[in-house]
């Protein structure tokens, strides 16, 4: 029987953020630095934001899904805002981007750039703001509920103590049609007491990461049963003595891509429903990519099973294709055989 002391992951966070850790090199583990290097359009845009918001930047992936143009996008565990201000450059004078950090430290070098950046990014002085909190009551930190675009995050929910709330807040904030992109750590297992409820692993992004099948439980309890992994790499534990205690556990980072849609099914059906791509994302133009087993060719009609036609249909993407067909008629399950995911999800 386990006998570690619960750990207040609030507390904990702020003072490994805040006090821990002055810059990636501090890092025991790989987990709370860049997984995979981020796609060819956000890597001139990342150059351009400053040093210092760069040096203390701790996430595992490059959540920031194509298509931001007018879009309100919130990114919960902000830190220094680097996520914020990259995708300040896509989101026009009509964008809206919230950032929520915990850690008063990281949100001070956040602050310090905004009216510099914003003028740079030619967006209205209102159109970014940060604020500290707690990401289980995003109502109570001013994000109304149904009024948000796109929900990203980048290594931070695994630090929270009650995943299932956060999800539920992310659920409530999202407009139908809403998309949750997020970059963060999963585990090939439950993990102990002892390894949930220690300083280091979880300031390390390792004690709080996702088991695979209590996310998919916890995102089908909240009706989106099917989500997208966009990306995933192992991660190294470095420290040895880190190494040890969690032996026969596998980390990996991922991305992930879930959209709030009544219609999604958590298994691929088939409609007889094709979408073709009309090339206009302008970070895109030959290829879109919906997930790595969904790459649309520009002018190419592919069939796709009927939650992918949501996907597209039902969201910010629409403009960007042609949709044809209806669930009208169904066909039985989908034939996904030749598709070939990343990680198993419910879909191809």
């Amino acid at each position: 029987m386990s006998t570690a002391a619960p750990l207040n992951y609030h507390d904990n966070s702020q003072n490994y953020y805040g006090e821990v850790l002055n810059g990636t090199a501090d890092l025991k583990t790989s987990a709370c630095c860049m997984a995979d290097a981020p796609p060819m359009w956000l890597r001139e845009s990342i150059k351009r934001l400053p040093e210092e918001i760069l040096t203390k930047f701790y996430g595992c992936g490059s959540p920031l899904p194509l298509a931001l143009d007018g879009c309100t996008v919130v990114d919960l565990g902000c830190g220094t805002g680097r996520d914020i201000y990259t995708a300040a450059q896509f989101v026009g004078p009509r964008g809206k981007l919230i950032g929520v950090d915990l850690t008063a430290s990281q949100l001070e070098v956040a602050n310090r750039y905004r009216g510099e950046l914003s003028q740079s990014f030619d967006l209205p002085d209102d159109a970014i703001r940060f604020v500290q909190g707690p990401l289980e009551d995003l109502g109570a930190l001013g994000i109304e509920e149904g009024s948000v675009d796109i929900v990203i995050s980048n290594c931070v929910l695994n630090l929270c103590p009650d995943k299932r709330i956060v999800l539920d807040q992310i659920a409530r904030v999202l407009k139908p049609g809403g998309e949750l992109y997020f970059s963060d750590v999963f585990a090939s297992r439950r993990l102990p007491d002892s390894l949930r409820n220690d300083p280091t692993f979880h300031g390390e992004c390792l004690g709080g990461a996702w088991y695979w099948e209590d996310f998919r439980r916890l995102l089908a309890g909240l009706q989106m049963p099917d989500y997208r992994v966009m990306s995933q790499a192992p991660l190294d534990v470095e420290d040895e003595s880190m190494r040890v205690r969690s032996e026969g556990i596998q980390f990996e980072s991922a991305t992930i891509r879930a959209f709030k849609l009544p219609s999604l099914e958590d298994r691929c059906e088939d409609y007889g429903q094709l979408v073709t791509y009309k090339g206009s994302v302008p970070q895109s133009p030959r290829v879109f990519e919906l997930d790595p087993a969904h790459r649309f060719e520009v002018g190419k009609p592919e069939r796709v099973c009927g939650n992918s036609a949501a996907m597209i249909e039902e969201t910010r993407f629409a403009k960007h294709f042609d949709v044809q067909g209806y669930r009208d008629q169904h066909f039985g399950l989908f034939d996904c055989k030749d598709a070939k995911p990343v990680l198993p999800s419910s879909c191809c």
